[in-house]
């Protein structure tokens, strides 16, 4: 059978990238296998045949892990296959669909779902700038309606001790960025926009090389009807509206408003498709106003400058049992975040198609109906939103957090939404950073986080920025530009857009407005912390570190765990004894006194006895030619008959009885053996 396949080839990053297409996956409008040294992913695209009832676009990206791929076995001992989608996977998926989502014409009402496939993974090369290039791809070459393709790049820099300075991923069509995720420890805003340069150079080339593929043998677009509202609809609804538009936009209450107009046609008699109709016309009015208001009066719905922030508000210590809590509230936003303190035990295991290892720092965000004044669903686990804010909290923190050596508490902060208007995922970070502080965790400084809107008008080019945005702006605006760092520079900026993009003037503008609003933020929190608690809750455990030799990490153990489960049962307590390869210990337990126990116990099991040092214990045992010494730790040393004094001794009872407390010299330590000696000590 011939597979019929094409293969062009290009490169990413200084290496090749290669584009295949064939007859598999051939029931499908697109596919496309792209390849990245030994990472390779298919991209299938689909397209129903009918409309979907509903007012807004249904795409669906599904990003898919597959253990395989990395040449693993993973998931419980009794299901060897893989479940719900990892975070990273989710978080993949989020990347490609907030890249060509906008470049769909949202009226379309066809579903629509892209599906990532990790088939092969080397370790080496990211499957998440391949998956887009090869999902772009395959939406190109289809029969598909869509304004792409798009390009990105994934750019990750060191700095001269190996630490990561950032890792940005920007992405877009022709001459505009669209998408971004930036991690960065402290990055000065300029270098923010060289990245932005020379991503767009590489996107575009990226663009240049799939145009050449979808020319060649790219499917004609299938004519999908898109419903266009007639002249009356536009009437009845401006007729409607007219006069109403300022106070309700500025009450936020256009949902209020649509919801009337809605019933008014029904009670008119009107018919469902008109009513659909009406809802879009409705919408483009509001967007329409809004735009308007801030391009050309310089006027928000509540009536702030366009670089104001909403009333600020923030307190610690509000739960004294919670290790640290903080409060940050911005206009109705509000967000209370718990940090919780463990010892490295309570770490998280990683084990994903990506990587196997532990976390130490965890961030976790929570979204509850309430917040937002609606019923919510049951616990069902994190949605995909919850777990993207998630991590962009996470990641704006993440580069303040110290370091094991300097703090060995496993970290986290659950960051709870107590009421939603506008950016809960730069409150989470604000919030995230007082509750550090307040639980004594030593971070040098607070790291807070803004979100920034844009005004665009398209045909002139003419835009506004706009920050803190809320309610009107954040749905009919055209950017959701957040943007989080300290005094010093960025640590996290995400994006996404509903236009076709923005460009590098939009971007520099719109870091610059946010480092002005983002100090204003900083100062109130330096205000209400300006410095980590000195000491930690006392609801908090102790943990108490040591270095051992390598070489003796047996000896700490015991054989099946009898020794250190047994310091463990002789200390009491919750305590907890966890020892890494290098030698590092760490004794951990909410009982100070029980940890400080149990590390003396451990300290004397891998003391290194040195000849000439005086030691003391208990005789625990009478012997012919000598007595038994117990040093502590398991370790005991001997005293022989000739050495217990120096006068003659006959009998060693006649010197030392069991149960005697002595003190000793000793006079030989070899292989673990301790010959002690009672003579010249007082």
């Amino acid at each position: 059978m011939d597979l019929e396949r094409k293969i062009y080839k290009s490169e990413l990053l200084g290496e090749e990238l290669s584009l295949e297409v064939s007859t598999l996956a051939g029931k499908a409008n697109g596919a496309v296998i792209g390849r990245h040294g030994g990472t390779a992913v298919l991209a299938a695209v689909v397209m129903s045949k009918n409309d979907k009832p509903g007012d807004f676009f249904p795409l669906t990206v599904d990003y898919e892990e597959r253990f395989y791929a990395a040449g693993k076995i993973l998931g419980s001992r009794f299901i060897r296959r893989e479940g719900r989608p990892s975070d990273e996977a989710i978080l993949s998926g989020r990347l490609v669909d907030r890249t060509i989502r906008p470049l769909f014409d949202q009226r379309l009402r066809r579903e629509v779902q892209v599906t990532i496939t990790v088939i092969s993974y080397d370790e080496k090369h990211d499957p998440d700038a391949v998956a887009l290039i090869a999902a772009s791809t395959a939406l190109a070459i289809s029969d598909i309606p869509w304004n792409g393709p798009v390009g990105g790049v994934r750019t990750v820099v060191y700095n001269d001790k190996d630490e990561l300075r950032y890792d940005a991923f920007f992405a877009g069509p022709r001459d505009r960025v669209n998408m971004i995720e930036f991690e960065g420890c402290e990055i000065p805003e300029s270098e923010a926009v060289k990245v932005f340069k020379n991503s767009q150079k590489e996107i575009n080339r990226l663009i240049d090389f799939q145009e050449k593929i979808a020319k060649e043998i790219g499917k004609k677009k299938t004519e999908v009807a898109l419903l266009e509202p007639e002249p009356r609809v536009r009437e009845l609804v401006e007729n409607f509206i007219k006069g109403k538009l300022a106070e309700t936009v500025k009450g936020n209450k256009l949902e209020d408003l649509k919801i009337a107009f809605l019933e008014h046609l029904v009670s008119s008699g009107e018919e469902a498709r008109v009513l659909q109709a009406a809802d879009i016309v409705f919408e483009e009015a509001v967007d329409k106003f809004v735009h308007d208001q801030a391009l050309n009066h310089d006027r928000r719905p509540d009536g702030r400058k366009l670089d104001e922030l909403r009333e600020l508000y923030a307190e610690v210590g509000l739960f004294p049992r919670i290790h640290g809590t903080g409060l940050f509230i911005r206009g109705e936003t509000q967000i209370l975040a718990a940090t919780t303190l463990a010892s490295p035990a309570a770490e998280q295991l990683i084990e994903t198609m990506e990587m196997s290892g532990r976390k130490r720092f965890m961030l976790h965000y929570n979204f509850p109906g309430f917040s937002s004044g609606e019923v919510g669903k049951g616990r069902g686990g994190p949605g995909r939103r919850e777990i993207g804010h998630g991590a962009l909290a996470h990641k704006a923190l993440r580069a303040v957090i110290p370091t094991k050596e300097e703090f060995p508490y496993t970290i986290r902060i659950v960051a709870e939404t107590l009421s939603s208007n506008g950016s809960t995922s730069m409150a989470s970070t604000c919030a995230g950073s007082l509750s550090l502080m307040d639980a004594g965790v030593p971070i040098k400084k607070h790291v807070g986080g803004i979100a920034m809107g844009l005004m665009l008008d398209d045909k002139s080019g003419k835009f506004k920025v706009l920050t803190d945005i809320q309610g009107p702006e954040d749905h009919h605006g055209d950017m959701d530009l957040k943007v989080a760092g300290t005094e010093e520079g960025l640590t996290a900026i995400q994006m996404d857009v509903k236009v076709y993009g923005i460009t590098e003037e939009i971007f520099e503008s719109t870091l610059t407005q946010a480092k002005t609003a983002r100090a204003q933020i900083l100062a109130l929190m330096k205000e209400t912390i300006g410095a980590p608690r000195e000491q930690i809750s006392p609801f908090a455990p102790t943990i108490l570190t040591l270095n051992i030799n390598p070489e003796k990490i047996g000896e700490v153990i015991g054989p099946g765990g009898k020794i250190i489960n047994g310091i463990i049962a002789e200390v009491g307590g919750d305590t907890a004894i966890d020892i890494e390869q290098t030698g590092k210990v760490f004794i951990s337990g909410t009982n100070r006194e029980a940890v400080e126990k149990a590390l003396k116990i451990v300290e004397n099991i891998v003391r290194e006895y040195k000849i000439g040092e005086i030691v003391e214990g208990p005789v625990v045992k009478i012997l012919e030619f000598g007595a038994i010494v117990d040093l502590g730790g398991g370790q005991d040393g001997m005293i022989h008959i000739s050495e217990l004094s120096n006068e003659f001794v006959k009998k060693v009872e006649d010197v030392v009885k069991l149960g005697d407390r002595v003190r000793a010299r000793i006079i030989r330590a070899e292989n673990g053996k301790i010959g002690l000696s009672l003579k010249d000590i007082k």
